[in-house]
């Protein structure tokens, strides 16, 4: 059992506190975009969501080759100086220029290789996004490394709710077609940029050059190429299906992606910021970084493996109430996405490893045989059609996760044998939740009634574990997931603390 000092060891309290806020806002924009994402869907369709694909596709790889990495080196150094922000900011907006003026001249182009006319207006609009994402990049990032999560948190969710919620809900209901998708995207996009400068002002003037220009370039090279390279193997699955398959499966796929990332997106978008910017701090004391990682593994492997799996088990039910009968073929799609999901957030929270013990190079060095392996896989699933190009797209995202963990356990030098106890927890746990899973599904009908039992089931026999034999359930856990629960639910520990202590 940890005591309460241990608990918050690894990250400290301002990492824990700024986990609590990354978590809750995270969850909170997560379920707004879910709700809202669900209501477009049922009033577009698949086709308009294709279209609206290959423009956000194409704006993503714009984005990154924008950034070159100079304002994520803010978060990074030791000591910043004002003339580290002038610097990149200048350059930011410089490259976002740039982006922004080859997307306009590359459009029709990209709209003729996804034999898609409709997406080269798409292309233009959001070219715009290049320069607002280059402008907002410095002040993200330096708020990033104050660890202040709750200014992020609540920016992206109100900008979500009035991008989406105010502008796109009320064009899609008037027949706005695409259209719809983009106005919400730029104004979300808008009004990111303009309130992230407002909390987090800096010094603006232009700086072409300094002393330090070479080291900045150096760290955003390597920026750089992880970007592509994880650009890359992140939407082969989108390009080859828009290819080979139509925009009307790409919307099909894309939302099933969509709603199969929100479990990971939570966990990822809480946990991997937050332990990029303390990791920087641990960089002096590699046993407490190893010990925040092991940790943060074996609750993703424990809690996150099983919950992935109930979840894909779910998928058709899940996919029908809530997008309709004309998205039912994408339930194969959106269960194989959910079961590789957890191990999205597994490699997401491995590369600040890497980053924080001087190995940058190595998350796209390791991955580059991966591109041609994955292109190639899903050259030959891609035709067979969506479920064949979920499967292989699955299998890339596992043969990553265990790339980047191998490679993080070695930069820690910690043995693999250390996640053994773990992944045998995740194993039988995953292998009794699907028991309960499928042991519902036998004996409830209705598909409604299905999800509400299914999802109450595990969290009922959780609590009633605890509440009789709470050392059973820690013991289920392992010490290093149930500090992490404790840390974000302290009054477990207060309770078992005072059990001990009624009992004695």
């Amino acid at each position: 059992m940890c005591s309460g000092s241990a608990v918050n060891r690894p990250l400290g309290r301002a990492g824990t506190q700024a986990v609590r806020w990354s978590v809750l806002t995270s969850a909170a924009r997560l379920v707004l975009q879910l709700l809202i994402q669900v209501w477009l869907a049922r009033m577009l369709g698949p086709q308009v969501f294709g279209i609206f694909a290959i423009g956000l596709v194409t704006l993503t790889l714009a984005g990154f080759l924008a950034g070159f990495g100079l304002s994520w080196n803010l978060m990074q150094r030791a000591q910043l100086e004002e003339a580290d922000i002038r610097f990149a900011w200048t350059w930011q907006l410089l490259m976002g220029l740039a982006a922004l003026l080859a997307l306009q001249a590359l459009a029709p182009l990209i709209a003729q290789t996804m034999r898609e006319p409709a997406a080269e207006a798409v292309i233009r609009w959001m070219s715009l996004g290049c320069l607002l994402q280059a402008a907002a990049a410095p002040a993200t990032h330096l708020l990033t490394r104050a660890l202040d999560f709750r200014s992020l948190g609540l920016i992206q969710l109100l900008s979500y709710l009035v991008g989406y919620g105010l502008v796109g809900l009320p064009l899609a209901w008037n027949h706005a077609g695409v259209n719809a998708l983009l106005c919400a995207w730029l104004v979300q996009a808008a009004l990111v940029t303009g309130a992230s400068l407002w909390v987090r002002p800096h010094a603006f003037t232009p700086l072409l050059w300094y002393g330090r220009a070479r080291e900045m370039l150096g760290v955003g090279q390597a920026v750089f190429m992880t970007n592509l390279v994880n650009w890359t193997l992140n939407h082969l699955d989108r390009l080859f299906i828009g290819r080979l398959l139509g925009t009307w499966s790409l919307g099909l796929y894309n939302v099933a992606y969509n709603l199969a990332s929100v479990p990971s997106q939570i966990l990822l978008g809480a946990l991997q910021p937050a332990f990029v910017a303390a990791g920087a701090q641990m960089r002096a004391e590699p046993g407490r970084l190893a010990q925040a990682y092991l940790q943060m593994l074996a609750t993703l492997m424990v809690l996150g493996i099983p919950a992935g799996l109930a979840l894909a088990l779910l998928a058709p039910d899940l996919m029908g109430l809530l997008y309709g009968a004309r998205w039912l073929e994408a339930s194969p799609v959106l269960a194989c996405l959910l079961a590789a999901m957890p191990l999205l957030a597994i490699w997401g929270i491995s590369t600040p490893v890497l980053w924080n013990t001087g190995r940058s190079h190595h998350e796209w060095l390791l991955q580059l045989p991966l591109l041609a392996l994955g292109a190639l896989a899903l050259w030959i699933a891609a035709p067979w059609g969506l479920t064949y190009a979920a499967v292989a797209t699955a299998t890339l995202v596992l043969l990553r996760a265990a790339l980047l963990v191998g490679a993080a356990l070695r930069a820690l030098q910690v043995p693999a044998s250390a996640l053994s106890p773990h992944a045998l927890r995740a194993l039988v746990l995953s292998l009794a939740t699907a028991a309960a899973v499928l042991s519902v599904q036998a004996l409830i009908a209705s598909p409604v009634l299905r999800l509400l039992v299914s999802a109450a089931l595990p969290l009922f026999l959780i609590g009633l574990l605890w509440w009789l034999q709470p050392h059973a359930l820690q013991r289920a856990l392992g010490a290093p997931t149930w500090a992490m629960v404790l840390r974000f639910a302290p009054s477990l520990h207060r309770r078992d603390l005072h059990g001990r202590a009624s009992a004695a």
